[in-house]
């Protein structure tokens, strides 16, 4: 026989499961983000993923050829900064969610946030509710 108090258990576990299969899958969603950034002139152009690791990086033009190695060196990280600014925006875009007190959208971007460890797999419980699900209804009933 199923009591009320077996249904809220059902349901907070089913909650559980979905609260921890949306992390993961804005996780995967995290992971397949780039951006990009190009410098003035679109001396070079730069591709980087949501973690900032660089993953390409093109000159569009010949504009390039006329700079002096600073000039060009700072064109670059220009790029590189407008391309992660580009991506943690796409990365917030993804991010609609309510994420627990001190969690930032940026640690879980950079990688220093694994979702398993925000939602570990076996929710915290009191002994009693965990004594219940193993075991069933304890002796003498539920009190009301």
């Amino acid at each position: 026989m199923t009591t009320p108090y077996d249904q809220g258990i059902e349901d907070m576990l089913t909650l559980y499961q979905k609260q921890r299969a949306e992390a993961s899958e804005t996780r995967r969603r995290i992971n397949e983000v780039t951006g990009t950034g190009s410098a003035p002139r679109q001396a070079v152009k730069v591709t980087v993923t949501a973690q900032g690791e660089l993953t390409a990086v093109e000159f569009p033009t010949g504009a390039y050829h006329r700079m002096a190695p600073k000039e060009l060196a700072e064109a670059l990280m220009a790029a590189f900064a407008e391309a992660r600014a580009d991506a943690m925006t796409k990365v917030a875009e993804l991010t609609d969610l309510s994420l627990p007190p001190g969690v930032r959208v940026a640690d879980l971007v950079e990688g220093k946030v694994d979702p398993g460890t925000l939602l570990p797999d076996t929710p915290g419980m009191p002994d009693s509710v965990s004594d219940y699900l193993a075991n069933g209804r304890p002796t003498g009933g539920l009190r009301g």
